[in-house]
């Protein structure tokens, strides 16, 4: 049984990850630093596995405690999913980006490193292209300069990633994602953000629950078919399902260079108004939402074509934006 440190695991894509893992017999250990994330989620996983994981509480910019939880635990991979991930507030405080984002990936190639370790998945995002000059994105795509900090954390990272693969002959891959949204089907985990949501579907469902007063659609001028921006939402659980896969095919050495990296998404675009519409289709009521001006760092559109990590990781999408807003809208419900 392989045993994968799992970062950040406690967080949205990462608990769902874990659980997955465990459906498939590995052995995970979580770290979390509970920043943006609640322990409670720890017996969720439990109770949906009947496996609870080992977690430790550490912030990865604390270089010795990353040193100490190597010291005193051996694993045999890792998923790095531990990160600030907001486009907008990334724009107003860059330092504490580069410093997390940048700093805990350092510290943890490192250890690895010096103890040998090898299978690094590395949680990416369709934002290192930037806006693309053709859609949909496929993975030849040029990386342009970021349109965030947050987004050019994500370029530094898989650039310090390759170097390193290179250098001290390490294997990695990059998912690059592109809109993950939805909850377990059990309704025990899913999108939990501390604070005002930075993300749009936590939002409209914080909205139709009375929680928020109104949805803020960034701009209505954008060069699509409604004039909303468009973006690819895909179902955490797919998603979760792709970690999996990436990891086997490192560890089945089934990777064909050192560092490899895939867009993860459906193929499919929606705009912010279909996302709403199909939303109050799937919750039954309708949702109050004003147009407003451009989000700074925000791309008109990206979805991506998925032909490369549907052949080569043998994975493919098998849930529906409506099955994805659905799950949503119960969880939402249910907090």
């Amino acid at each position: 049984m392989k045993k994968i440190l799992v970062t950040g695991g406690l967080g949205f894509i990462g608990s769902h990850t874990v659980v997955e893992l465990q459906n498939k017999g590995f052995e995970v250990v979580i770290i979390d630093d509970l920043s943006n994330s609640k322990i409670d989620v720890l017996e969720k996983i439990t109770e949906i596995t009947g496996i609870k994981p080992l977690f430790h509480k550490i912030d990865l910019r604390v270089k010795a405690d990353v040193t100490s939880f190597f010291d005193t635990n051996k694993v045999d991979g890792v998923i790095h999913f531990a990160a600030f991930k907001a486009v907008g507030e990334s724009i107003q405080k860059p330092l504490a980006y580069y410093e997390n984002n940048i700093g805990s990936l350092v510290y943890l190639l490192q250890e690895m490193k010096n103890r040998s370790i090898d299978h690094f998945i590395f949680s990416s995002s369709c934002t290192v292209y930037g806006q693309a000059d053709a859609l949909p994105i496929n993975e030849n795509a040029p990386i342009k300069k970021a349109e965030s900090t947050y987004g050019n954390t994500k370029q530094i990272g898989e650039e310090i990633i390759a170097e390193s693969c290179k250098a001290y002959n390490m294997n990695a891959i990059a998912l690059r994602y592109f809109n993950p949204i939805g909850a377990h089907e059990s309704i025990k985990i899913g999108e939990l953000p501390i604070g005002v949501p930075q993300n749009l579907i936590p939002f409209i469902t914080q909205t139709a629950a009375g929680l928020r007063k109104e949805l803020s659609v960034f701009g209505a001028d954008y060069d699509t078919s409604d004039g909303t921006a468009v973006r690819d939402y895909i179902h955490v659980v797919d998603l979760a399902k792709a970690h999996i896969a990436a990891l086997e095919r490192l560890i089945n050495k089934k990777n064909k260079v050192n560092f490899e990296f895939f867009n993860v998404g459906t193929g499919i675009g929606s705009s912010v108004l279909e996302v709403i519409t199909a939303f109050e289709k799937a919750a039954g009521k309708p949702l109050n939402y004003k147009i407003v001006d451009r989000r700074e760092g925000d791309i008109t559109a990206a979805y991506a074509d998925t032909t490369t990590a549907n052949k080569e990781l043998n994975w493919k999408t098998e849930k529906s934006l409506d099955e994805a807003l659905a799950a949503a809208w119960k969880w939402q419900q249910q907090q």
